[in-house]
Order: C-alpha cells, then structure tokens, then sequence
C-alpha cells in the first residue's frame, strides 16, 4: 500500500482559483538598471550570482544611493559568449527612455555613471531604439516562475528574439508567468505561450494587451487599476492615447481619484477628460508566494465611479 503526498502549494494556482484582479499590482519603480548574467541564479539573484563580489555590493547600493531597481537578464535558451549587455531604463515621463550599451567584463558594470536615472535618461548609454520584454524566470525564488515563465519565455524569443529577455525576480510570483515591458514600464500577468505571438505584435504596434496589463509602474496601485479600468471601459489599447492629469486622495487615504486624459480621433465622444474614483481595501489573509511562511493580507484595488468630465 502506497500513499501520494499532496500537491506542493503553487501561488499562481491559488490566486487564479480565487480569481484575484491582475489590475493595481505592478511593483512601483522609476529606474532600472539590467546587468546581463548568464549563470544561475539562486534564491537572491544578486546576492547568491556568480557575479564578482565588487559587483555585487555596487549593485545592492543602487536602490539605497540612487533609487534604481537592480534586476539580472540573460537570454532564453543556451547561454551566449563575449562583452556583457547593460540596459539603464527610466520608466517616468509619457513613452518612459531606454539605454543600453555593452561592457568588456562585468567589472566594468560597476564604474558605470547611473546617477539622475531615477529623473531620466543617461548621456553615458546609448538610446536603444526598441522595446525589451523581461519575462520573470526566477524559479529559485518561486517556482511558479519558473513553471510558467520559461515556456512562456522560450515563446516569446519565438515571436520576438531581439525583444525578449528572462530576468530576475520582478514581483508579483502569483500572476506568473509575468512580464515587464520597457521602457514603458508596463506590467502583465498569467500570459501563456499561445498568447506570445499575439502579445508581440501588440506591443510592435504600440498598443497594450488589456487582458492581461497589470499596470505601469510609475503609478501607484490606485492608478494603476484606475487606468486599467479606463482603457477596458473605452476599449483603448494605444499606449500614448491615454495621460494621467492628476490624482487626489481623501483624508483617509482609502480611495484615490485619477483624472486621465483620453484622444481618441476615430470617436469624438471619447476624446477629453475622464476621472476614475478607487478604493483600496486589504484582501483576506492568504499566502502570496509559494515560499511565503505565513498569510498576508494583500492589497485590492476597487472602481467605485468612472465618468467623463
């Protein structure tokens, strides 16, 4: 007689059973900075690479000193020899400025000037014409990441090769496989490898792929789904079509208004102003991760009003 141990525990599983809302969950960064390395990477993707220890310690620095995100890419499939690809990335700002450049030895990374990313564009990268996806494939840190990331990922470099990027932990395990689209800064979550071809040409074309948006990361949650909810209630993918004019948040701090601006030039009723009104609320207790040691109670972002103004 033998007896079956129960399935491990897969946050994505979890969250797609409770049918959590993807929209308000992208993880909140200005700046980027993307180091190439093509070795594992373990539970802390900086902390336990085999990057040399000099590296390490710069890159861990940046968020204290400068406020930039430090994330490890490497590309999908068999690794790749020779000088060593840095992206620098400034989400803020309308359409958000990508640089990249190429470093002899990745020793070099760390004398890089990346000071005033968190405010915009770097003159020391070259502008990179184009966008990158960075698909999260961080199975160390979650596993769902890595059993919904890499097929995911090994699609994408199908659809898209010169676009696509496996990258460290992101954010937001239990929306995997998920996605960060630079410059942009735009978020997406539970796409599957029969959605890569048609997610790539979307974002070709400059537009966003509504069914599975996250959010832009230069907002906060609030606006985030307030955007979202905009863009699906007018059915407007065009990235550049929609603005944010301001936000006001009540004295409770519990409910955010967001005004966006809306051109449309195919449908005059929708061009103008329209103010989204959203409500946050904490989630019942559940755990977020599959490594997470205790439940949490998450974050939910609610639209109680949408109007035009």
């Amino acid at each position: 007689m033998t007896s079956s141990s129960p399935d491990p525990f897969r946050c994505s599983a979890a969250s797609r059973t409770a049918d959590e809302p993807l929209a308000g969950t992208a993880s909140r960064v200005l700046a980027f900075l993307l180091v190439e390395a093509r070795g594992p990477w373990g539970v802390e993707a900086i902390r336990d690479s085999r990057l040399p220890e000099e590296c390490r310690r710069w890159l861990f620095s940046l968020e204290r000193r400068h406020q930039i995100r430090p994330l490890l890419v490497r590309r999908p499939g068999r690794p790749v020899r020779g000088p060593v690809r840095v992206f620098a990335a400034y989400a803020g700002g309308p359409g958000g400025w990508l640089g990249s450049r190429l470093v002899e030895d990745v020793r070099d990374v760390c004398s890089l000037d990346v000071a005033g990313l968190a405010s915009g564009p770097l003159p020391s990268f070259e502008p990179h014409r184009g966008t990158v996806h960075l698909v999260c494939t961080h199975g160390r840190h979650d596993p769902c990441c890595a059993e919904r990331g890499r097929p995911f990922a090994a699609a994408l470099a199908q659809a898209a090769p010169e676009e696509t990027w496996e990258v460290s932990h992101i954010g937001g395990d239990r929306f995997a496989a998920n996605v960060l689209t630079l410059p942009t800064g735009h978020y997406y979550g539970r796409l599957e490898p029969q959605d890569a071809a048609g997610f790539a040409a979307a974002v070709r074309a400059g537009r966003l792929d509504l069914d599975h948006l996250r959010g832009r990361t230069a907002y906060t949650f609030a606006v985030q789904a307030a955007e979202v909810a905009l863009r699906r209630h007018l059915d407007e993918a065009r990235i550049d079509a929609v603005r944010l004019l301001r936000t006001v948040r009540s004295g409770d701090r519990q409910e955010t208004t967001a005004v966006f601006e809306v051109a449309d030039l195919e449908a005059v009723t929708r061009t103008g102003s329209w103010s989204v009104r959203v409500r946050t609320r904490r989630r019942d207790e559940r755990l977020l991760t599959c490594r997470a040691g205790s439940a949490t109670r998450g974050l939910s972002q609610q639209v109680v009003e949408l109007s035009r103004l």
